[in-house]
């Protein structure tokens, strides 16, 4: 109940907290009150008059207003009325407890229903032609737009704004406008394409309005970012992504629902990309733009481009982004950025590229079916300037005298596929003149001395896979950049060079391919060493320059520390499968480190506008974070001291949407100062001013931190940033050098246990599995059995 008390200019006392007279009574005679234990927020009204008061965090949000309005004597119903807080933020039934008590000065306005109202009421009213706009000088749109981009998050206020037409008139503006209208109106798009409704009638019209904007290089950076925000949403809302319900360990099939935002996806937006051919190209020229933040939405659309094409646009897509080079454009953002979230982007973008080398290595070469396969061969096949001959039992030949071991193209490609194809057509493409002359060198020469420079060429591929890891479409393991990886072709051309140089140089016959293999291994090692940091002229030094009595002596010390065994190709394909299941097993771990749950201190990113010297220290500086079982909320508290927290979530009042994740940014915020850091509990600088190593981000696609924490050790910062990657849609890389070394121990373990089976019977693995003859017919069937043919 409320006091009765008549108001005055000093403050009124407004007790909502349902207390008796008697209490109010008391605390005006000094004596203890009932209710003194309830925090006191103070609220200002619409007049600007501000009121003492103490809610009991126990009544709705409803209750709260209906008792403030009665003591305040306002006329209007309450539902015409709203509260928040000094930032904006709408008070609702679940923060509404928080805001008690954090002591948050709150604010009485009108509901989203009456803003959402008047904000399409002044949408509605402005003239369709911008010139018009411009000559009436009409300020109130602008002011609505800023209004709107505020509110448009908020569930209630979207629910309203959209009942009452107002996307379609958002729409228009976004339509007829340019300039900073048309940025803050984008920016509203986006932060409504946040939620997971309201968005699903977007037509193509709207799309390629969109794409139009990316396109046009007079276009406003603040104009470019939402814009590109809202091209990988769309790009995202795939029918795919849709999330399913889950039943313990199973998930049922769900049906889209009619008013699913899920019903766009790579092929809506590509199709539209289509008609403006400019669009890629622009988005790849702002990667080298001096605004830092407009090269990290430019890359976000790519990634998001990479990661869900669909498969009958794939290759047209691919083939797109390597002719506009775009590892080249991201290899000098590796030398060039200054900004983390650049740095998770572009970690992002190298987790992309070894999906579709992966996809590209496993895509069979089929000249008779694939048009471009049929043109590749054709083309290395003419600057090759030979003569298609026959051999003595007059079968063709013609590939065998490029160095392959048989006519079957599609085989010879098996093991490397179209990525091997690509590989030596660039080779070609680089030097066809050098091209010719090798291999009508080998030709001249006796045949157990030619360099079967076709098969070397595909050997160097799989090196190169093994290298770096194309074991499978998982995430990427690396945690630093790796530009010699994204300049696959260039190493590759190097690498074959040098095969072919080995090979001369040591007078090597046919019998002894797999030992300038094995030659070529060890020095790609070599070369390819400290790859985030060395220069590309030591690489090409390397491959180039090296003599052969050296390498080869290096590789003899290397071979007596580790067995020839290790390099067979049985060992390394049982090596690619242990390291997937080792990868899967750690991204369990770390998400069952997300289920237990942590406590973190809360920080301040350093991108703050805020001055540090006015940053006082939080009253609740520790954060416990959990995540639910349906791994969809990260559930959580804030609290002045650490406590015991019990299982399940019912100490965990507040929470976090995993889906509203899209970055997992490291290194980006410092402890409040001031605060004291016990050494022995966190391994944090002391200066404010200094970011923490522990340290992390939780960032949405406008780049809005909704979570800064700092972690208690190395270990628990590893199990939170890998583990929140891993569960995002686009999360495709691991923060930390932890995980990395994991997957590396869990899988060198794995194999040497299943070696132990072989090598202690001294059984003798083969260099190689060699399929056997065909079926003479096809009166056969295939048995369930499975059988392990990894070794």
């Amino acid at each position: 109940m409320a006091s009765n008390a008549p108001p005055s200019e000093e403050g009124r006392k407004v007790n909502t907290a349902a207390t008796s007279a008697s209490a109010t009574n008391g605390e005006a005679n000094g004596t203890q009150p009932k209710g003194s234990l309830i925090p006191t927020n103070n609220v200002t009204t619409k007049d600007g008059l501000t009121v003492r008061t103490r809610i009991d965090p126990a009544l709705t949000v409803q209750d709260v207003i209906r008792q403030l309005c009665i003591n305040l004597k306002v006329k209007e119903p309450f539902t015409m009325y709203a509260l928040r807080d000094e930032t904006d933020e709408l008070v609702t039934n679940d923060n509404l407890r928080k805001k008690i008590k954090g002591k948050v000065n709150l604010k009485l306005v009108n509901a989203p229903a009456l803003e959402a109202a008047e904000i399409v009421e002044k949408l509605v009213t402005t003239p369709t032609d911008a010139a018009s706009a411009l000559q009436n000088k009409d300020a109130k749109l602008g002011l609505a737009l800023i209004s709107l981009r505020r509110y448009i998050r908020e569930e209630q206020f979207a629910k309203e704004f959209l009942q009452r037409d107002g996307l379609r008139e958002l729409i228009r503006i976004i339509e007829h406008f340019q300039g900073n209208t048309l940025a803050v109106a984008l920016t509203a798009m986006q932060n409504l394409m946040e939620l997971d409704h309201g968005w699903d009638s977007l037509d193509d019209t709207f799309i390629f309005r969109v794409v139009q904007i990316m396109s046009s290089e007079q276009s406003l950076i603040n104009v470019c970012r939402p814009a590109a925000a809202i091209l990988k949403k769309l790009v995202e809302a795939d029918p795919s992504s849709v999330p399913l319900p889950q039943v313990g360990s199973s998930r049922l099939p769900q049906i889209l629902p009619p008013e699913s935002v899920f019903r766009y996806g790579f092929g809506v937006v590509y199709e539209q990309m289509r008609k403006e051919k400019r669009l890629l190209e622009t988005v790849v020229r702002r990667l080298g733009s001096a605004d830092t933040t407009m090269a990290m939405y430019s890359m976000m659309l790519i990634n998001s481009l990479l990661a869900h094409a669909s498969d009958d646009r794939w290759d047209e897509f691919i083939e797109e982004i390597e002719r506009l080079n775009v590892c080249k454009a991201v290899t000098r953002l590796m030398s060039s950025h200054t900004i983390e979230d650049l740095t998770s982007c572009i970690l992002d973008f190298q987790a992309n590229v070894i999906r579709v080398t992966y996809r590209k290595k496993i895509t069979l070469v089929e000249p008779d079916i694939e048009p471009a396969h049929a043109a590749a061969l054709d083309y290395i096949w003419t600057c090759s300037r030979l003569q298609e001959e026959r051999d003595n039992d007059m079968h063709p030949l013609k590939w065998r005298r490029i160095g392959f071991e048989s006519e079957d193209i599609t085989i010879e490609f098996r093991e490397v596929g179209v990525l091997g194809l690509d590989c030596l057509k660039c080779l070609v493409a680089k030097d066809p003149e050098f091209w010719a002359k090798v291999v009508q060198e080998q030709i001249s020469r006796p045949e157990e001395r030619r360099c079967p420079i076709a098969k070397a060429s595909n050997e160097i591929v799989d090196l190169l896979s093994e290298h770096w890891a194309i074991y499978a479409p998982g995430y990427s393991t690396s945690t630093t950049f790796q530009p010699f990886f994204l300049n696959f072709q260039m190493v590759h051309a190097l690498a074959t060079h040098f095969f072919l140089r080995m090979w001369n140089e040591s007078g090597a016959a046919s019998d002894d391919f797999q030992r300038m293999v094995a030659l070529t291994r060890s020095q790609v090692k070599v070369a390819l060493r400290r790859e985030n940091i060395r220069p590309w002229h030591e690489v090409e030094h390397d491959f180039l320059e090296c003599e052969y009595r050296a390498v080869r002596d290096r590789q003899m010390q290397e071979l007596e520390m580790e067995d020839d065994i290790m390099s067979k190709v049985p060992i390394r394909a049982l090596r690619a499968k242990l390291h997937k299941e080792s990868f899967e097993f750690v991204r369990q771990q770390r998400i069952h480190c997300l289920l237990e749950g942590a406590w973190f201190m809360n920080a301040i990113p350093l991108s703050t506008a805020t001055p540090r010297d006015t940053i006082r220290r939080p009253t609740r500086p520790w954060r416990f974070l959990r995540l639910d079982n349906g791994l969809k909320y990260l559930h959580y508290v804030d609290s002045t001291a650490k406590f015991p927290v019990r299982k399940g979530l019912e100490d965990l009042p507040e929470r976090i949407d995993v889906s509203l994740i899209n970055e997992v940014s490291t290194g980006t915020c410092a402890p409040f100062p001031n605060f004291p850091l016990p050494r022995d509990t966190f391994d944090v600088p002391t200066s404010p001013v200094m970011a923490s190593p522990l340290s992390f981000s939780l960032l949405t696609a406008s780049g809005t931190s909704i979570a800064d924490q700092i972690a208690p050790d190395q270990s628990r910062w590893a199990d939170w940033t890998d583990g929140l990657n891993m569960l995002r849609k686009a999360g495709g890389h691991v923060a930390s050098s932890e995980t990395e070394l994991f997957v590396q121990s869990l899988t060198e373990i794995g194999l040497k246990i299943k070696l132990l089976d072989l090598t202690g019977e001294r059984i003798e693995i083969p260099s190689g599995l060699v399929a056997g003859p065909p079926p003479s017919s096809s009166d056969f069937f295939f048995s369930d059995l499975v059988y392990d043919t990894q070794v």
